[in-house]
């Protein structure tokens, strides 16, 4: 199953020098703000772009360069704006288009946002809708590779190699949205402006839950690298017995267990919002939206498609164990897969709307897993039935037999790149070592002219013998 792809926002014009005023006596950050100014209008230019290209022209490194051009800029004015080195001569109002919330005629409305944390909140969080994007874009470009009988073992390992990159760039994202929902956000609020008015985009909830998503996501494409050499070996012969070169199937299952488990919390959050939206006359009319269809569509699939994976490998591990015991339990756990599948195949996985040619994709996965599940449950079903002689469990006792899921890869943390300019940049720490030096030098000086008013003298001088 492919990764979520994001509907990128866009964001309206803004000049930081008509409400940021430089207090500092030699006027040190003019530049600075006009050089801020410069950086978020080519933010604007590249969103703007980008809007109009076809997705599968979508330039999102591009994006992503820009962003880490124009991030420091902005930190750089929130930390002088903290410091008193720049004044704010009003409340900066940024409008952002919202691209997460349900609207009627799915129209992304423009909305006002003020202050300086509304437009780093805003801006962080289209860096990890571009990051989940180009790692989309990066799977994309692979390929069903592991399943090409053709393929060298070289060519193998090079598009597993950016497989993993691609799952970098997810625990990338999956860092922002944390950071979002436990920094940006919690810091907005004590700068005294509460949620009210905000987006379903811009609360805790909603970002807790795309980290957990993205997360998953990385989750999904670690496990297909970890079985893609065996992935190839099975395309060649499918069914059991499996290959020597296939892992361990305790860990597959358990990986899977384990995005059931984030994507299922992940919904649970992502509806969070619409059950307390504000009802304050003067908040945002978007600040009365859901989180739209397509991501709470996404989130059940995923998870539903999992489990059904999980229970799959559950029946796999049963029947390759080897343990007579173990028969019915295979059919079991294989049954269940074969239902799930069944029923979102029947069920038509994947309807989000406009995505007609990602449920196609979705809807191929299915139908080669319920296809694999076949294939293996005919071949423990026919061991049970001629030589093991085990009752099959039902579905309710296998479910207290349900291990713990475990991560593949961890999501990775963020922080905000240092500013550009001012205290805590590289220039600002570079002049206060130079101040201290001088002073240093003007200290050594002042005690060099002390010892030349006063020579030090010898004993008994001034005295007559």
């Amino acid at each position: 199953m492919s990764t979520y792809l994001y509907e990128l926002p866009t964001t309206g014009a803004i000049s930081f020098g008509d409400f940021c005023v430089d207090a500092t006596a030699s006027n040190a950050y003019a530049s600075h703000i006009a050089e801020a100014t410069q950086a978020r209008a080519n933010l604007r230019g590249v969103l703007k772009a980008t809007k109009r290209t076809d997705t599968d022209d979508k330039d999102y490194l591009r994006l992503i360069k820009v962003l880490d051009d124009y991030l420091p800029y902005l930190h750089g004015i929130m930390t002088c704006v903290e410091a008193g080195d720049i004044r704010l001569k009003s409340e900066p109002q940024f409008s952002w288009r919202t691209t997460l919330s349900a609207h009627l005629f799915h129209m992304s409305p423009r909305i006002a946002l003020a202050s300086l944390h509304a437009d780093l909140a805003s801006s962080l969080l289209t860096y990890a809708f571009a990051l989940s994007n180009f790692a989309r874009v990066t799977v994309a470009s692979l390929g069903a590779y592991e399943h090409d009988r053709a393929i060298s073992d070289i060519e193998r390992k090079a598009k597993d190699e950016k497989l993993n990159f691609a799952v970098t760039m997810l625990c990338r994202a999956s860092g922002i949205f944390t950071y979002i929902s436990e920094k940006v956000l919690l810091d907005w609020d004590k700068a005294g402006e509460g949620a009210s008015g905000r987006p379903p985009d811009l609360s805790k909830e909603v970002n807790a839950a795309l980290a957990k998503m993205a997360l998953a996501d990385a989750q999904t494409l670690a496990i297909r690298k970890f079985l893609s050499k065996s992935a190839y070996d099975i395309a060649v012969s499918p069914g059991p017995p499996l290959p020597k070169s296939h892992p361990s199937i305790p860990l597959i299952f358990k990986f899977h267990l384990e995005c059931v488990s984030l994507y299922s919390s992940a919904r649970a959050l992502a509806m969070t919002p619409s059950s307390a939206r504000p009802s304050s006359p003067s908040a945002n009319a978007d600040s009365n939206a859901e989180v739209c269809v397509e991501l709470r569509r996404y989130l059940t699939d995923a998870s539903a498609f999992h489990a059904a994976l999980a229970h799959k490998w559950l029946g796999v591990d049963a029947g390759e164990s080897g343990a007579q015991e173990k028969g019915g339990e295979a059919v079991a756990w294989l049954l269940w897969a074969k239902k799930e599948l069944e029923d979102m195949k029947e069920g038509g996985l994947g309807r989000a709307v406009g995505r007609d040619r990602e449920k196609r994709g979705r809807k191929g996965r299915v139908a080669d897993e319920l296809e694999s599940v076949d294939v293996f449950l005919k071949y423990y079903k026919k061991i049970n039935d001629s030589l093991t002689f085990q009752p099959v469990p039902k579905q309710q006792d296998l479910q207290a037999r349900i291990p713990t899921g475990i991560l593949a890869v961890p999501a990775k943390p963020y922080t905000l790149p240092s500013p550009a300019f001012g205290p805590g940049s590289v220039e600002y720490a570079r002049l206060q070592t130079e101040v201290l030096a001088l002073e240093e030098d003007d200290s050594s000086g002042d005690e060099a002219v002390a010892s030349s008013t006063n020579p030090r003298t010898y004993a008994g001088a001034g005295s007559y013998f």
